[in-house]
């Protein structure tokens, strides 16, 4: 996928956090610490640096939603990071993305902290960013829970 495909398909998907343009899929994409999932109807985005993993995105068009592509780019992902050595993944979410964060409990994550106000809506409200953990060596996949 090229820089411009991922970020017309990012578009696609997000609005909250603001979509990224094709120049930062760019940069990623030449990043050795990076990985790119590509499915014929989204993507997964990884860095793995110093024994953790980082969901940097997940994006599916929206008219092939609720086919089980994000849950299959998932455990891609997973697998992808557990295999470059990491012993945990992370990543954050909109708080209103009812969605994704079910996504990612059913793949093992769990909350572990909050980030007030974090993403600028197109509103120019801003939305809370929910921290989730998984562990990629045990058996479990969560992480401890974090006051």
């Amino acid at each position: 996928m090229t820089p411009e495909a991922l970020a017309s398909l990012h578009r696609a998907a997000f609005t909250v956090p603001r979509p990224w343009r094709a120049e930062e899929f760019a940069g990623f994409l030449a990043d050795p610490l990076c990985d790119l999932i590509p499915h014929d109807h989204g993507f997964a985005l990884i860095r793995t640096l110093a024994g953790g993993a980082e969901l940097l995105t997940i994006a599916v068009d929206p008219a092939h939603r609720r086919k089980g592509i994000a849950q299959g780019l998932m455990g891609a992902a997973l697998d992808r990071a557990a295999a470059r050595g990491a012993e945990a993944m992370f990543l954050e979410v909109a708080a209103g993305n009812a969605g994704a964060i079910a996504l990612y409990q059913a793949s093992g994550f769990r909350r572990n902290g909050l980030r007030p106000a974090y993403y600028a809506c197109p509103d120019g409200t801003r939305a809370d960013a929910v921290l989730m953990a998984r562990n990629l060596t045990s058996g479990t996949g969560a992480m401890p829970e974090s006051g």
